[in-house]
């Protein structure tokens, strides 16, 4: 099952590498983890997204929340969040393949930043389905290099 964790941590060396050695630890993938300040430059909010059962979940969540770095902690629901991830992806371009690739950045939204003799390069900011929907559509097509900055994300509402 995938889980996203956010967590509002100390802004300090360590906590990052001391926070995923607990799901280590428990055994569980992280398959993406973001990491930045928040509007107070000495607090950083951490957006972890693993995949494990529930009970393994609940075990690092205990071990987080014990850590004398975290301030806050939460396990986001899908419905209860909304995230945003940004991909850069380079793919491989020519005469034939230029507009099917422009078609299909119009669709997702994609913004072409860079263009070579035989590569175009965009930017896609959005949720996880979209960033994976634009990289599928690309893939027969030859996507060269990629790089994504992995899932942020906010609760919704006043909290």
């Amino acid at each position: 099952m995938k889980h996203t964790i956010s967590a509002l941590v100390i802004n300090r060396a360590g906590v990052l590498a001391e926070s995923s050695a607990a799901f280590q630890k428990n055994g569980i993938n992280i398959t993406s983890i973001s990491c930045g300040e928040t509007e107070n430059m000495d607090v950083s909010r951490m957006v972890i997204c693993a995949e494990g059962n529930d009970e393994d979940l609940a075990n690092v969540t205990k071990d987080l929340q014990a850590m004398d770095f975290v301030i806050k902690l939460d396990d986001l629901a899908r419905r209860d969040f909304v995230d945003r991830e940004l991909v850069l992806i380079k793919v491989a371009v020519n005469k034939d393949s230029m507009s099917q690739i422009m078609q299909i950045f119009e669709v997702f939204r994609a913004d072409v930043i860079g263009m070579g003799q035989k590569t175009i390069t965009a930017e896609l900011s959005g949720d996880q389905e979209r960033v994976e929907g634009l990289i599928k559509m690309l893939q027969p097509i030859g996507i060269k290099s990629m790089c994504r900055t992995g899932m942020i994300a906010l609760k919704r509402g006043d909290e």
